[in-house]
């Protein structure tokens, strides 16, 4: 008998393929002696409930996106169940969205007696499929709500034409894409309002909250009058003449919020949000460069394929959070994706697979009764059985088994990144060692 020729792969023994120490090229947020300063200065004034910080910050929030206006709040899920409110989402209405998400995209609809109806994601992008949308739509749609996932834009365009044909409005969630481009466009822009999380983990960082943009005065009203209690009759601090707010039954109702909540933004995060801001742009330019250079990297490797527009899209994947790859089994022998990441992982570039659960599975949106209504919340005030079933969303359902993690680079270090790549381009080409 021959004696075994020792593997390469360091989860059968070989050298790793990692060896320089990564550093902080992971390390998020960056946070430095300015923001910290900006947070005293909050701190030693006793402004920490107040709403000069936050509304300087909604001002530049805006102009970045060169819209007219935006409305701070205390997280991204609240930003989004204000933006629902706010284009008519309500009792007996309806939302389609995708299932491949975190539940703070869809849920707060189920708050406002309205009901999901989820729809595919494409394959490639991850994003809701435009194709699989319009024939959900029913005389209850009230909005469309796409997901930027992990920094990939969704097709926008098709979901503005299938929108003004039929009426809903669309609300774009925001929450992993700041600074991302559709076609040269500012995700965010191109819906009727952008809703957003700016919480510590995303690549917009602030520490907790959220934001929404819109270019629709009636829509920022209404959210301002839905959880910002100390806004809702006082002159709109967007408005060209100052004016009280203009819709006549959102100034009878001024002085309580219609929603009951108090959602603002505390000024904690608003003082460290404008830093950020500042810095944003530019810290985004580096991780497009370091994420861009990995993916160049590993163009070609079978069984890995980017998760990203293509290039001559002009499209961009913002600060690129929670950044993903997407996997192919059959090009590597259907190499099953948990041992591909055990052995890239053995090699130093740390990686597991999966994604959000897809949430159209979850039993919340099949058995729970969230509110006393004696029926799950999800058709409490439905006019039909909108529960699907396992089998319904097929390319959903597939996705969890066909993504894994990959580092997500903060600085461009051209040889630190070289070599996570190599710990890829590794373990797939010696694939068929794995699979014996």
């Amino acid at each position: 008998m021959g004696t075994k020729v020792k593997s390469e792969l360091a989860l059968e023994g070989g050298p790793k393929a990692v060896r320089t120490d990564p550093g902080d090229i992971c390390a998020w947020p960056i946070i430095d002696r300015e923001h910290e300063e900006a947070v005293l200065e909050v701190l030693r004034r006793g402004a920490m409930s107040g709403t000069d910080v936050t509304e300087q910050f909604e001002r530049e929030f805006a102009d970045w996106h060169g819209l007219e206006f935006a409305l701070a709040q205390s997280s991204g899920t609240s930003s989004l169940h204000a933006a629902m409110w706010a284009c008519g989402v309500g009792v007996g209405t309806e939302i389609i969205a995708p299932s491949f998400t975190f539940w703070a995209s869809i849920l707060p609809a189920l708050n406002l007696g309205a009901s999901v109806v989820f729809a595919e994601v494409e394959p490639h992008s991850l994003c809701i499929d435009p194709a699989d949308i319009e024939h959900r739509i029913t005389e209850h749609t009230r909005a469309i709500l796409p997901v930027h996932y992990c920094g990939h834009p969704a097709d926008m365009d098709p979901i503005m034409d299938i929108a003004r044909r039929h009426g809903p409005k669309v609300i774009e969630d925001v929450s992993h894409a700041q600074g991302g481009l559709y076609k040269g466009r500012m995700v965010g822009t191109i819906g009727d309002v952008g809703a957003m999380s700016l919480m510590s983990g995303k690549s917009f960082a602030i520490g907790e909250g959220g934001i929404l943009i819109t270019d629709e005065r009636e829509i920022f009203e209404r959210a301002a009058a839905f959880g910002h209690y100390e806004r809702t009759g006082r002159p709109s601090n967007f408005s060209e003449n100052k004016g009280q707010i203009t819709d006549p039954e959102l100034q009878k109702f001024a002085g309580v919020p219609l929603g009951g909540f108090k959602y603002r933004m505390h000024q904690l995060s608003s003082a460290v949000a404008r830093v950020q801001l500042r810095r944003y742009p530019g810290q985004v330019a580096e991780i497009q460069k370091a994420m861009n250079h990995f993916w160049d990297l590993l163009e070609g490797v079978p069984g890995v394929r980017a998760h990203r527009p293509p290039k001559d899209s002009r499209s961009t994947m913002g600060g690129w959070y929670a950044p993903h790859g997407l996997y192919e089994a059959d090009e590597l022998g259907g190499l099953p994706i948990e041992k591909f990441c055990e052995a890239v992982t053995a090699e130093g570039a740390g990686t597991s697979p999966g994604a959000n659960f897809p949430l159209h599975l979850h039993p919340v949106f099949h058995e729970a009764d969230i509110y006393g209504h004696g029926k799950p919340t999800i058709i409490a005030n439905a006019d039909r059985d909108l529960r699907q079933p396992e089998g319904s969303l097929p390319v959903t359902e597939s996705m969890p088994r066909r993504c894994f993690w990959i580092p997500w680079f903060k600085h461009c270090r051209p040889d630190v990144i070289a070599e996570h790549a190599a710990a890829f381009r590794k373990v797939a080409e010696h694939a068929d060692e794995l699979a014996e």
